[in-house]
């Protein structure tokens, strides 16, 4: 009989409104902009060009916007706690507050703010307030995340 591999996530029923998650640390590599820009297709010159981005208000090259969420996705998928158990990413309102610059290291704190039971689906949304932080403690982006989570079945 083949075993099947339990969820690592919580279930719905295991959210509570006010529980707070707060992520590891990740440091904005050059690396990480360039891959993106390759991938998104974005060469915007505040991103790639050093030179340029010293002409700009920020003094220097900032990591993309979207990159910067795009982490913020990889920092609360390290947490586990939807790994397993996430049905489908619902939408999200987001925020940018502050430039990230390559070096800055990012973290994400997750709090519930929100949960709705949908029986007839088997679990229920959950909604998170999101806050992307730099090294400093700065909020340099936020917004809110909907999601769908499967429920215990029990």
């Amino acid at each position: 009989m083949e075993k099947t591999a339990q969820p690592r996530g919580l279930y719905f029923e295991e959210f509570e409104v006010g529980q707070e998650l707060i992520s590891p640390g990740r440091t904005v590599t050059e690396t990480d902009v360039m891959l993106f820009a390759g991938l998104s297709g974005d060469y915007n010159q505040l991103h790639t060009d050093a030179e340029f981005a010293k002409g700009t208000p920020f003094g220097q090259r900032v990591a993309h916007g979207l990159l910067g969420l795009t982490i913020a996705s990889g920092l609360a998928s390290r947490l586990g706690f939807i790994e397993g158990t996430a049905e489908a990413f619902l939408g999200l309102t987001w925020k940018f507050k502050a430039p990230i610059f390559i070096g800055d290291t990012i973290s994400l704190r997750a709090k519930v703010a929100r949960k709705k039971a949908l029986r007839r689906l088997g679990g229920g949304i959950i909604v998170l307030d999101v806050v992307l932080v730099n090294q400093k403690g700065e909020k340099v982006q936020e917004g809110e995340w909907r999601v769908l989570i499967k429920g215990s079945q029990e």
